[in-house]
């Protein structure tokens, strides 16, 4: 019976032993998933520092253009800002998405300047190819007339303002039938029988295209405001006066003052 009782408190002893073993394994593996815890939280936290950086500067990046504009744009911003070519509409295509840099309170579009900028240097790039009797210009929206005239005027591109004439192109037997290279549109809703015209003989089209625009047939786009006679009129003046510059035309084009009722006393808004 005595030996047992001893072995019996031997064995009590070591199951308390390891038990205080089992505890202190626990204790320790606690610890260690703290510490690892800790390790992956401080991780996380730098993890997210850095990308809260990345995004700053990316939105930065975005931004500053916006801004500021850059050095090297074909006229000051605040000269574009001037002229609304960067108010688009409360409506934005599918197509035109793409160029709108934010939506006003009002919300009214407004597009990238800096990539205008872009879009209309490549626009010049694109007419250049172009010879001005090879190519004709319509403009159906009155806001436009006036700096469309003062276009037709300064290149020596035949412009259809008011009416297009419908079958110019197509119809071989019309007195008023006329070949093309090239057809320039304000708006491919306005213009839209020109645009037509244009995909049935499938030659290209160059357009200037707002927020609102579908631009289905469009081969080239400007996108800007085409609503505004001040806008147009700043597109019409920068692709008039690179163009005849380009293809070292002898024609004056007018200065912007001319282009732009009372460009003088305009401001930028704020």
């Amino acid at each position: 019976m005595a030996r047992t009782k001893k072995t019996l408190e031997s064995v009590e002893e070591d199951s308390e032993v390891i038990e205080v073993k089992e505890e202190s394994s626990e204790k320790e593996e606690k610890k260690k998933k703290e510490s690892k815890l800790a390790k992956l939280k401080e991780k996380a936290k730098a993890l997210e520092k850095g990308m809260e950086e990345v995004k700053e500067v990316s939105l930065k990046k975005k931004v500053k253009p916006e801004a500021e504009g850059g050095e090297d744009t074909l006229v000051p911003i605040e000269d574009y800002l001037k002229s609304s070519i960067h108010l688009g509409t409360r409506v934005i295509t599918p197509e035109m998405r793409k160029y709108v840099y934010k939506r006003r309170a009002d919300g009214l579009a407004v597009f990238n300047t800096s990539l205008l900028d872009i879009k209309l240097r490549e626009g010049i790039e694109y007419l250049k190819k172009f010879a001005p009797e090879d190519v004709i210009f319509i403009c159906k929206r009155e806001a436009g007339w006036k700096a469309a005239e003062l276009f037709s005027k300064s290149t020596g591109i035949k412009v259809f303002t008011k009416k297009y004439p419908a079958g110019i192109l197509t119809n071989t037997t019309l007195e008023n039938f006329m070949e093309t290279e090239l057809v320039f549109i304000v708006d491919p809703w306005l213009d839209k029988n020109s645009l037509n015209d244009a995909l049935r003989i499938k030659i290209p089209v160059l357009s200037i295209c707002d927020t609102n625009n579908y631009t289905h047939g469009v081969t080239k786009i400007i996108p800007g405001n085409n609503k505004s006679p001040k806008s147009i009129g700043m597109i019409l003046y920068l692709l008039a006066k690179h163009y005849v510059e380009s293809r070292k035309l002898e024609r004056e084009v007018p200065p912007i003052t001319e282009w732009i009722e009372g460009w003088e006393t305009l401001v930028p808004p704020k």
